[in-house]
């Protein structure tokens, strides 16, 4: 009987990424056939598996979905949230499949989100070793030096660690208001507003436009749709994936 890594099962289920089933399994919350596992333990499709006591829908076959959302400023990139603050699967509760989002936006942040059941192809758009580039539009006050705009460009400290080079272009500019176009190949907790602060610059509107060759486009704001297949095979393409 075929056997794979426990949290590649999870993943697959479309209940987690394989990270967070990983996380899941180092917490003691798995179980499979009623026994703790531990990382590097494998299982079967015969085998129950269960998460904090819910037992998941293993299948061999299975339906991935892929979409986008436009997040608007004021929901929390988590499932649930224990705070009873909107969460962005309230916008898609009208989803069908189960899916959960690949990576995260915070609370005031804006713009391209991805959701997917498909736990690889999260896995793989978030592991930082693929360095997928992603664009934000970013309004700062009051104005920006060209020695700040030099930092941002070459790497700034952040959280005790540098960040990488990023691209870092300034779209407008007015009394007070600057929008720069940042794209960094890091994924890093509020990274573009950690570097933003460590310049001495307020962010006053954050939206993500792009994932590797995947655009926002005019995608309204709170609505959301299903990649086509040229997006999801650009994504792929960018990844490393096979088609």
């Amino acid at each position: 009987m075929e056997k794979i890594r426990i949290q590649k099962m999870i993943a697959d289920s479309g209940y987690c990424s394989r990270r967070k089933a990983e996380v899941m399994i180092s917490q003691g919350r798995v179980k499979v056939n009623g026994r703790p596992v531990k990382l590097g333990d494998k299982c079967g499709f015969k085998d129950i598996v269960t998460v904090d006591g819910e037992r998941l829908q293993m299948s061999r076959k299975k339906n991935f979905v892929y979409i986008m959302l436009n997040k608007p400023r004021g929901y929390v990139t988590t499932v649930s949230d224990e705070l009873d603050r909107r969460c962005v699967m309230d916008l898609i509760s009208d989803v069908e499949e189960r899916v959960y989002p690949v990576g995260r936006l915070d609370r005031n942040s804006e713009g391209l989100l991805l959701f997917t059941n498909d736990g690889e192809f999260a896995n793989s758009i978030m592991h930082p070793s693929r360095h997928i580039a992603k664009t934000y539009r970013v309004t700062v006050r009051p104005d920006i030096s060209d020695e700040q705009l030099v930092k941002l460009a070459e790497g700034v400290e952040i959280d005790g660690r540098k960040t990488l080079p990023a691209s870092v272009v300034v779209k407008e500019k007015e009394q007070g208001r600057v929008v720069l176009l940042i794209t960094i190949k890091e994924g890093r907790n509020r990274q573009i507003r950690k570097m933003c602060e460590a310049v001495g610059l307020e962010v006053a509107r954050l939206r993500r436009i792009s994932i590797g060759p995947l655009k926002l486009g005019m995608l309204k704001p709170g609505t959301w749709r299903e990649l086509t297949a040229e997006e999801l095979r650009a994504l792929r393409n960018a990844i490393g994936k096979e088609n």
